[in-house]
């Protein structure tokens, strides 16, 4: 690369953060990762906090009927796509709520792109996670059982139980890193024309 298109990537990527809309985002979704490394919880006052603010920015910039529905729907969809990992107990329920925090600031299809990315990161955490801590063998081992229950139960006409019990676990992962580093890097991917 050149001197003069280093300098209009910084410009894209100025453009991205200085604009007050996903400056705000960023910040809560630090916020939000911080905490999650910290205690394994989101704060629902993070996620509050950022709807709301998404509401209130939708409906100044659009009109009064496409305002909200762009932050509904968006909080739909990012609620929709982890709750079925939440019922699995695969993730938090403070994770559901930030995507669809996350849902409320970009809307519906965005939110989708953003999901995609977050597992991404996720699935690379969670790798990187378990051979760190060494507990490779717990991870497949679960994997295995999982399957392996799931597999039984569906073949005896149950609903198949993918749970793991927290004894045996690999490890509990922050998702709420991923989600904030999935969303930044999609930002930032979308910013420089790459999705």
């Amino acid at each position: 690369m050149q001197v003069g298109e280093i300098q209009s990537v910084f410009d894209l990527l100025a453009m991205l953060f200085f604009n007050w809309q996903m400056a705000a985002l960023t910040i809560l979704l630090v916020l939000a990762a911080v905490a999650d490394c910290r205690s394994h919880r989101i704060p629902n006052q993070i996620v509050l906090l950022g709807i709301v603010f998404a509401v209130i920015d939708q409906c100044i910039r659009w009109p009064v009927q496409e305002g909200p529905l762009f932050v509904l729907g968006g909080v739909l969809v990012g609620f929709g796509l982890f709750l079925p990992l939440y019922l699995l107990r695969a993730m938090g329920a403070g994770d559901v709520k930030l995507l669809a925090m996350v849902g409320a600031f970009l809307g519906p299809a965005d939110t989708v792109r953003v999901a995609l990315a977050t597992m991404i990161v996720g699935g690379l955490m969670a790798i990187a996670f378990v051979v760190l801590r060494g507990t490779v063998s717990r991870m497949v081992q679960n994997l295995r059982s999982m399957f392996q229950l799931g597999l039984l139960d569906a073949l005896v006409g149950r609903v198949p139980d993918f749970r793991v019990t927290p004894t045996i676990s690999a490890g509990r992962l922050p998702y709420g890193v991923a989600i904030s580093a999935g969303t930044v890097g999609y930002l930032v991917a979308r910013q420089l024309g790459f999705t």
